[in-house]
């Protein structure tokens, strides 16, 4: 007969682990001798090797019960059942794996594989870092209020790049972002933009974005406040008759209004 912390030793598990298997009944606690120790035999070492081999395997403790009292071919199928568990198991485990590797890298943190690989795209066409942080955050948005059409927008947007025009617009968009105050700058992207809202227009492009009102405003916010220079742009396209940045729309051209003439109403010299 053994004590408790013999039977531990001859299965290779801690009295610990001896005691939770009593606990939750997998392991029958034996009586108590006359001095109040557990006394077990032969019969308790088998189970406890046997609860021991199927847990190190991987079993699920609440698994074990059903694997122990069942007949062979029942037992075979069972072992089974629990590997094709693991190997879902192992699968989701890797998939998370991956994903922690992309994110350790700062860029897919919440976006499709295809936001990441556009957005590498336009690293290729020499985008600077802070453009692409703010079109980043608008990918990320955007994935999370229509997952279920960014793979489209983003083939779109590929074809887009196509254009030597938006090619172009890219670069100097991006030379704006990083150097502000040239309003020679502006105003040279806002001929390129023109272009490409007459084009869609013609095309019939313009307005088919599949964002509600609220979606728009917080695309249009992460342009305005990452980029002071967006208001200005916006400005000189609005006065060239042409509304937004996320949605497009046409309107009566803004005429500014001129400076007052600091001489007009002064006496003659």
């Amino acid at each position: 007969m053994l004590t408790i912390s013999q039977l531990a030793t001859y299965a290779g598990v801690t009295v610990r682990a001896v005691r939770h298997y009593h606990q939750i009944g997998l392991l029958p606690e034996p009586a108590r001798d006359r001095s109040g120790y557990r006394s077990y035999d032969s019969g308790a070492v088998v189970r406890l090797i046997r609860i021991h081999t199927l847990a190190d395997a991987g079993v699920p403790l609440a698994r074990v019960q059903e694997l122990l009292d069942a007949a062979p071919q029942e037992f075979a199928d069972g072992v089974h059942e629990i590997d094709r568990e693991l190997r879902a198991e192992i699968r989701r485990l890797q998939a998370s794996r991956r994903r922690l590797a992309r994110l350790a890298v700062g860029e897919q943190l919440a976006l499709p594989q295809s936001v990441v690989d556009y957005l590498d795209r336009l690293r290729g066409h020499g985008v600077s870092e802070r453009y692409l942080e703010m079109e980043r955050d608008a990918w990320i948005m955007i994935a999370a209020q229509v997952p279920d059409v960014i793979d489209a927008m983003i083939a779109a947007k590929h074809q887009q790049l196509e254009d030597p025009d938006a090619q172009k617009l890219y670069s100097l968009v991006s030379e704006a972002v990083d150097n502000q105050g040239d309003d020679a700058l502006l105003v040279e992207i806002a001929d390129i933009l023109e272009r490409l809202y007459l084009r869609a227009a013609e095309a019939g492009q313009l307005g088919d974005e599949p964002f509600d009102d609220q979606l728009i405003e917080l695309l249009d916010a992460v342009m305005l406040e990452s980029a002071p220079e967006a208001a200005r742009l916006l400005a000189i396209m609005e006065e060239r008759g042409w509304k937004g940045w996320t949605r497009i729309e046409r309107v009566p051209p803004r005429v500014p209004i001129p400076s007052p003439d600091p001489h007009h109403g002064s006496e003659p010299d």
